[in-house]
């Protein structure tokens, strides 16, 4: 059984730009968000948000590199990353914060050293 966990932390789901979705969105896995997510997601991998994703709604991951539009709050587990051409209006938990030049920030930071869980079943 540990072997179909390995595998599973190693897989990426895929959402495309032309794909729109009305609702929470779980994964045990990595994902990368390219299209539109009106709802909470939850991941318990790492979770790439692309340049032309536009999600509103709660994010919690275990790491997240993000270039699109983010409205709602993000927790990770370990780094939040927003790449030049992010968005991000909302509050973020994390414990390592990389803001690049260029990536726009309004809310409230707090750095969490200790371990929160992440809970997918909220």
């Amino acid at each position: 059984m540990s072997a179909k966990r390995d595998s599973l932390a190693e897989d990426v789901s895929i959402i495309s730009s032309g794909v729109k979705i009305d609702g929470n969105l779980q994964s045990e896995g990595n994902v990368r968000i390219d299209g539109k997510v009106n709802g909470n997601v939850f991941v318990n991998g790492n979770l790439t948000i692309g340049d032309l994703s536009e999600i509103t709604g709660e994010i919690k991951a275990k790491n997240v590199t993000m270039s699109g539009k983010v409205q709602g709050r993000i927790t990770t587990l370990e780094k939040l990353k927003l790449e030049p051409k992010a968005k991000l209006t909302g509050d973020l938990v994390t414990k390592f914060l990389v803001i690049e030049e260029g990536a726009f920030f309004e809310g409230v930071s707090q750095m969490n050293n200790g371990n929160p869980e992440i809970k997918t079943n909220e």
